[in-house]
């Protein structure tokens, strides 16, 4: 399976933003080090954008392209709609509940099947929840300690759209998270109008 490899603070300091999420990503940037930090064309700066939000959710341009097409098929502002896809992703609502320390390791959770969605083994990290269906651990993986740790370390993080159950180790959610609910720092406009140039 393709996946989105390579040394992560490196593509941080590229983007000129911390798309991991770790504390220490952007430790060693300095001026210069950004693509963000040059003049960019507004074509530059559509692209940088679209490639910070790929970056974000650890997505190939394949399935980023398709999620952009579909958010363009539905009603709503597009760059909204492309955003709470993305967000609602498996892989992604599985880094969000705590039970990985990143969306990679979360990603891999999943295609390990160590993930359980209404009770039933999803093992693609794409699959899009849907409101009211809880993601948990399988039975056989809550006897690892480091899935437990991170939910444990993890408790007090909240996100409006997510509910989380400590003691079942699991996590419902509960709405399509609004837009200003999303912990990204992206103009998701400029990531449509990339797009749609190439209509």
């Amino acid at each position: 399976m393709a996946k989105m490899m390579g040394p992560r603070f490196k593509q941080c300091r590229r983007l000129g933003l911390n798309v991991c999420g770790h504390p220490k990503a952007m430790d060693r940037a300095t001026r210069g080090t950004s693509r963000a930090d040059k003049k960019l064309s507004p074509y530059g700066l559509q692209l940088l954008e679209k490639q910070r939000l790929r970056a974000y959710y650890g997505v190939l341009e394949r399935q980023f392209s398709n999620c952009v097409k579909k958010a363009m098929k539905a009603q709503g502002e597009t760059g909204t709609v492309l955003v709470q896809l993305l967000e609602c992703r498996l892989d992604n609502l599985v880094y969000r509940l705590g039970l990985a320390s990143s969306i990679r390791q979360a990603r891999q959770m999943v295609v390990h099947g160590h993930i359980l969605v209404n009770g039933n083994k999803v093992d693609r990290p794409s699959y899009g929840v849907s409101v009211g269906e809880k993601i948990s651990l399988r039975e056989k993986s809550k006897k690892n300690s480091m899935f437990i740790d991170s939910f444990q370390q993890n408790a007090n993080s909240q996100y409006s759209y997510l509910s989380k159950d400590l003691d079942d180790v699991s996590g419902t959610l509960t709405k399509i998270p609004e837009r200003n609910e999303v912990p990204i720092e992206i103009n998701d406009i400029l990531v449509v109008e990339y797009y749609s140039k190439l209509k």
